[in-house]
């Protein structure tokens, strides 16, 4: 039975980690918060998904707001670290971001959560949503809002509340996008009719039997072998290796996110199963991913002569997947608002003057509208070859990364129903757009920034619509529990002693933005897993950096501190020193944070 309410002060729908996010925010905010979750796991793609292998927001100017905390919390509760692939900076278990969760809504007196529930009607009166009726434990309940928020992967809200909304692909002629198609593509060619957004995945779970193939001589392959693998898998391992295509996605304990894009198991098949409002179809549809990435775990499990094996990671229960496979679809899109403003591929591009920064979003009267900062590199998953992009990334602290941007408050709230607000990849934006904002780190601050504004805006009696963005603002900014940033000052990190001030410097002027920024070196707080290293360092060719180890071994070097980032751009050539940072023999790279002294 779940707890008897009539009334909260905002309701949040869906299990995503933005609505996560957003639910935490709102109840800490002061406002009496329903989380309302699909399934037993709140945490969507960060743990429920299985996507424990975050991109963008990397670099410690963007590990601000819930996700720096939820990062920093990621370290602290895992014993091996969080340096166990190469294809993020971090790694980690579901179950340990799941708890982490859990914990943060469990700390709040006044949030609710409801889980294993099902949306049954959105009431509105005019351009208010006043109710929304769902079933629970069996039982139907009916409960009055303030503000609701939508917080799920696909909008599953926004149909029954008849928000407008957008989905699928927008052609050129619309805004003006770089890598949209034209409206005579769109209407002529069979491929967007078959690939109405981008292609999800379902994650399964894989477990090691070892921290290197060649540690196993009994098994008699190569680690740097291609096999070929079944179809559809053929080519999976084409491009990097067997060793390498199995250790992209590890996770602490030897864990294995198998979420592999190239002849992997992404799916393309028949998703507008997804949004049919038909149970059986979606049913149809959700079996047909498990099966193929079943299939594709199997594949690897074979070719890798057992030393793959299917991991358990996720929970079971009665019609449940098996524990090797997520409990939910990795979305990563689904139906987008239409919102009071929308992100456009534009709108993440640094403009033609070579800044490495997008132009900030400003309203008539020149002030900031921004309520959360990205970073990712725009990236689409379709069948066939990469989808051609307008490019965002720059070389930093010796590796790629991508430029950042930033999100409008008016993206976040609904066109046409003044209290209602998106938490999730359901946000305004295009379709292009959405490649690069719907990331783990962005939704967490997105969810973060849409529950602060329900609770403000219940707290002064305007709908979220009336909200003055500048109170958001300053609310993200002074936060007690994860100040967040709003503005995207490249060279203050979160740890700063004036990153308040420095935030708030640019609210006030964001003009002045291009000349903030300190060259001194900052402190910088101090990892359990971090080591000091001596030996050489020196310049490649290709940009990068190398370290050579007083024993010879020869580590590439990255960093994600903009002091140690300045340090190493005025590198001419080697030099003997000494350095304190991690080492992620899967990468590989050693990760620096400082200079040792």
């Amino acid at each position: 039975m779940t707890p008897a309410i009539d009334a909260v002060d905002v309701l949040v729908w869906g299990g995503g980690t933005g609505g996560a996010a957003a639910a935490i925010q709102a109840a800490r905010g002061g406002a009496t918060t329903l989380l309302l979750t699909p399934g037993s796991w709140l945490g969507g793609m960060v743990s429920a998904a299985g996507v424990c292998c975050p991109d963008g927001n990397e670099l410690t100017p963007w590990q601000t707001g819930i996700w720096g905390a939820f990062l920093r919390e990621l370290e602290r509760r895992e014993p091996e670290g969080l340096d166990h692939n190469w294809v993020s900076c971090f790694g980690y278990r579901p179950s340990t971001a799941e708890a982490i969760l859990q914990d943060w809504v469990k700390a709040e007196p006044k949030l609710l959560w409801w889980p294993r529930c099902g949306l049954l009607e959105v009431e509105r009166q005019g351009a208010l949503i006043t109710a929304v009726r769902m079933e629970s434990g069996g039982e139907q309940r009916r409960v009055r809002c303030q503000v609701v928020i939508d917080g799920s992967d696909r909008g599953d809200l926004l149909p029954l509340a008849q928000a407008p909304f957008r989905l699928g692909w927008e052609p050129q002629e619309q805004w003006g996008e770089p890598s949209a198609p034209s409206q005579q593509r769109l209407e002529s060619e069979p491929f967007f009719r078959e690939q109405p957004l981008q292609s999800p995945t379902w994650v399964v779970m894989g477990q090691l039997q070892s921290d290197r193939l060649a540690a196993d001589p009994s098994t008699g392959i190569d680690p740097a072998s291609k096999p070929r693998l079944p179809q559809p898998f053929e080519q999976a391992c084409e491009a990097f290796g067997l060793e390498r295509t199995l250790t992209y996605g590890r996770l602490p304990g030897g864990l294995v996110m198998l979420n592999w894009p190239l002849n992997g198991n992404d799916w393309h098949g028949g998703l507008g199963r997804a949004f049919s409002g038909t149970p059986s179809q979606e049913a149809e549809l959700y079996g047909e991913m498990q099966a193929h990435s079943l299939r594709f775990a199997e594949a690897l499990q074979k070719a890798s002569g057992g030393w793959l094996q299917l991991g358990e990671a996720f929970p079971t229960e009665a019609g449940s997947p098996a524990p090797c496979l997520a409990a939910m679809p990795y979305w990563r899109e689904g139906r987008r608002l239409i919102g009071r403003q929308i992100v456009i591929e534009q709108d993440l591009l640094p403009p033609a003057t070579g800044s490495p920064v997008a132009a900030l979003p400003l309203n008539e009267a020149g002030e900031l509208q921004s309520i959360a900062v990205g970073n990712y590199a725009n990236d689409h998953h379709y069948p066939g070859p990469d989808w051609p992009l307008a490019p965002k990334s720059i070389r930093w602290g010796g590796r790629w990364t991508g430029t950042p941007f930033c999100i409008p408050y008016g993206a976040l709230v609904s066109e046409a129903i003044d209290n209602l607000l998106a938490a999730d990849k359901a946000f305004s934006t295009s379709h292009m757009a959405n490649g690069a904002t719907r990331l783990q780190p962005l939704i967490l601050n997105v969810g973060q920034a849409a529950g602060a504004a329900a609770a403000l805006a219940v707290h002064v009696g305007v709908p979220p619509a009336q909200l003055p963005v500048r109170e958001l603002q300053n609310a993200l900014i002074a936060d007690s529990l994860a100040p967040s940033a709003v503005a995207p000052l490249w060279d203050t990190p979160w740890h700063h002693p004036k990153w308040r001030e420095r935030q708030e410097a640019v609210l006030a002027n964001p003009h002045g933005l291009a000349a903030d920024g300190s060259a001194t070196q900052d402190p910088i707080p101090a990892s359990r897993h971090e080591q000091l290293w001596s030996g050489t360092i020196q310049v490649e060719a290709s940009g990068g950096f190398s370290f050579t180890t007083s024993n010879g071994d020869v580590w590439p070097v990255i960093t994600l501190e903009p002091s140690m980032h300045r340090w190493l751009s005025q590198l001419e050539s080697s030099r003997s020193v000494e350095l304190i940072g991690n080492v992620n023999p899967w990468g590989p790279w050693l990760r620096v944070s400082r200079l040792a002294g």
